[in-house]
């Protein structure tokens, strides 16, 4: 009991510190990427504080799992480095004792990691698109505002209006000047809005206007009266405006309509609980550390091991979104690999007598180092 609440409160103090650092690094890079946007014009300046939250409550779920992996990586290490495993390995107690605490301990890293990832991270998701959204919509009718000339992205287009309509969704007299393949397009209308198709694409949609096409220095130039005529303004790929969309729903919506970028992002979050649970647990095994070295080469080892678990759930979302492999057969594979890493690193740490064990090869190692010393 007095090692319980002993363990407790180290692992609490490190959490606490690891947390800290781990979420003051996240805060910083969204700090700069989102005041990045924001002086390009692509988010309001207005916005910047909520989209950092937004975008902190969604990785918040990785950092609670990589500080739970890292504060038992360091206390037990720690236990190693200062002798006291062997204390307890001398008083007949075994590894597996660790397991428990630290159980009890991720509990509720794990719990709040679990409604993160299936309530909470939508809905920060969704509070972010809208932000976004809702400034594009701004923004396109500030680029066509009244007597100003607005040039595309690429610089091969040129837009201008005369004014705006009575619901202000709408523009009146609109230019559009086009340069492609050396051939010049202008295009006048009467009125156009901005619409965005099914697969994210935006474009200008003018009405009641004519368009005049051909090379500057021939005289071959066609003309054409339209009724509605689009200019496609931003184009969005399918697979990333499916992708965000099914990031942003909740759990029932993603089981009412299971389509691959449903069933990849239900994957995903049903992973991150179970990371949390393993990666805890294989840390146990994974501290040992030779008290006369330090715990960096752990430390590394560790992070490795967590980027290559994220790495490939990510492959197996990847393959379910692609329609590679079922759900079925993808979501459980990594996690199996990952248990029996964990049952086979205990089996090894609690198996001493064996040649290969760490202790072992240190005991020999040191004892041909003292033989050739005696020989000189």
């Amino acid at each position: 009991m007095i090692f319980q609440r002993a363990l407790q409160r180290e692992l609490v103090s490190t959490t606490g510190a690891v947390f800290t650092t781990l979420f003051t690094i996240t805060i910083t890079v969204m700090l700069i990427r989102i005041l990045g946007q924001a002086a390009g014009g692509r988010v309001a300046s207005a916005d910047v504080v909520q989209l950092i939250g937004f975008s902190a409550l969604n990785y918040l779920p990785i950092i609670l799992i990589l500080t739970g992996f890292i504060a038992v990586q360091l206390v037990v290490s720690r236990c190693y480095q200062d002798s006291e495993m062997v204390v307890w390995f001398a008083s007949g107690l075994s590894l597996t004792r660790w397991i428990r605490p630290i159980l009890g301990f991720g509990v509720p890293i794990i719990l709040l990691t679990a409604v993160l990832s299936f309530v909470v991270t939508p809905w920060a998701n969704r509070q972010s698109a809208e932000f976004r959204e809702r400034f594009e919509k701004r923004e396109d009718i500030s680029r066509v505002s009244p007597g100003k000339f607005q040039e595309s992205a690429s610089a091969d287009r040129i837009f201008f209006v005369e004014g705006l309509s009575g619901d202000v969704s709408k523009v009146q007299n609109v230019f559009v000047n086009t340069q492609k393949d050396g051939r010049n397009s202008v295009v006048v209308a009467k009125e156009g809005t901005i619409e965005i198709d099914g697969r994210g694409d935006k474009f200008l949609v003018m009405s009641k206007g004519r368009r005049y096409e051909g090379v500057p220095s021939e005289p071959d130039f066609r003309l054409m009266e339209f009724e509605r005529y689009g200019v496609l303004v931003t184009a969005n790929s399918q697979a990333v405006v499916g992708d965000k969309a099914a990031r942003s729903l909740p759990i029932m919506a993603l089981l009412a309509d299971r389509n691959g970028f449903n069933m990849g992002e239900l994957l995903w979050r049903i992973s991150l609980p179970l990371m949390g649970v393993l990666l805890m647990l294989l840390a146990v095994p994974l501290s040992f550390v030779n008290p006369r070295a330090g715990r960096s080469a752990n430390l590394i080892i560790a992070l490795l091991l967590f980027t290559t678990y994220s790495n490939m759930v990510s492959f197996f979302q990847a393959s379910v979104v692609q329609g590679k492999l079922p759900f079925g057969i993808a979501w459980w594979p990594i996690h199996l690999m990952a248990m029996l890493l964990i049952v086979a690193m205990f089996a090894w740490r609690l198996n001493v007598n064996s040649r290969f064990h760490p202790l072992v090869i240190w005991s020999r190692f040191k004892h041909v180092g003292d033989a050739g010393r005696a020989a000189q």
